[in-house]
């Protein structure tokens, strides 16, 4: 039976041999790994995990002024039913909150949508400073990682290196509740989707979820304790790396447990050219993203 590699990230940096080679079946073969002993401690994850905690159960009325549908942009909360992962699946139940990489007001690429301002709550306290140092952690983890798989698949090691100056990050705190009674076989905490961009670091509060389609069109449970990361690839890395890195299936039905898991999803600047390498076409990573979104959001969808 296929298992997800299991990825100690002191190997991973150090280029230890048997790790290169868990890499690159993580890359070519599961599209899903998890990640030990890397800069981000138990502690740290249980800090974040607290603080969308105490936000999600705020009163709506309260998360109400950051809703992202009253924005119009794609940061702040997100409240249940407002995202569609899977057109053929009902929207899914979850709630999120999403913030990002802000660049400064006179940056030329500052009005695009990935790069929105911050929709910050009043409440809880210090939740704005727990998110973004929890972030910038992250960031430095997932681009270690995104080294370690460039390199497991045979890429020069800094290949991607200048496409991550202003990087098109999303971190996302995803509250599932239990699932609801009347849920029926189109009803899911998050629809079965592959990942719009390159590299998701996820964390969780340890209670399972999770699952991961394998090859014959099986579901694999994949559960992690604080601390331990699951990572697993996007659209734009495979189409990046010309399919030497996969994309996987994974979803989230519910169960009666409530969950909070906290991926960063790390992309590169607008402007890289994610197709295939050496096949000369265009496809900016920007344009990838800015349409994935609007295929998810409900909010988006209407003025798409």
């Amino acid at each position: 039976m296929t298992s997800i590699p299991r990825i100690d990230a002191r190997e991973m940096i150090a280029r230890a041999p048997e790790t290169m080679a868990e890499l690159r079946r993580a890359a070519q073969e599961v599209g899903f790994m998890t990640l030990v002993n890397s800069d981000l401690s138990p502690e740290d994850v249980l800090r974040v995990i607290d603080a969308y905690r105490a936000f999600f159960q705020l009163p709506d009325d309260v998360k109400e002024p950051v809703n992202m549908a009253q924005t119009g942009s794609n940061r702040g909360w997100g409240a249940p039913y407002s995202e569609q992962v899977d057109p053929k699946s009902n929207p899914d139940y979850k709630q999120v909150f999403d913030s990002g990489l802000e660049l400064p007001a006179d940056d030329p690429m500052a009005n695009l949508t990935c790069y929105a301002p911050n929709q910050w709550p009043t409440q809880p306290e210090a939740f704005k400073e727990i998110v973004d140092g929890y972030a910038h952690q992250a960031i430095g983890v997932a681009m270690q990682t995104l080294r370690g798989i460039i390199v497991a698949v045979g890429l020069p090691e800094s290949s991607f290196d200048t496409a991550f100056t202003k990087p098109m990050t999303l971190l996302r705190g995803n509250y599932y509740p239990s699932r609801p009674a009347s849920a029926g076989a189109k009803d899911f905490g998050i629809a079965a989707h592959t990942d719009y961009g390159c590299v998701t670091l996820l964390a969780t509060d340890g209670v399972a979820g999770l699952e991961v389609q394998l090859h014959d069109g099986s579901w694999l449970p994949v559960q992690a304790e604080p601390g331990t990361f699951i990572i697993n690839f996007g659209e734009m890395l495979e189409s990046w790396t010309n399919g030497r890195i996969k994309a996987t299936l994974h979803r989230v039905i519910g169960s009666s447990e409530e969950r909070i898991s906290v991926p960063l999803f790390f992309n590169p600047n607008f402007d890289t050219n994610v197709a295939p390498i050496g096949t000369g076409g265009t496809l900016l990573a920007g344009d990838h993203l800015e349409r994935r979104f609007r295929e998810t959001y409900l909010h988006l969808k209407s003025t798409a």
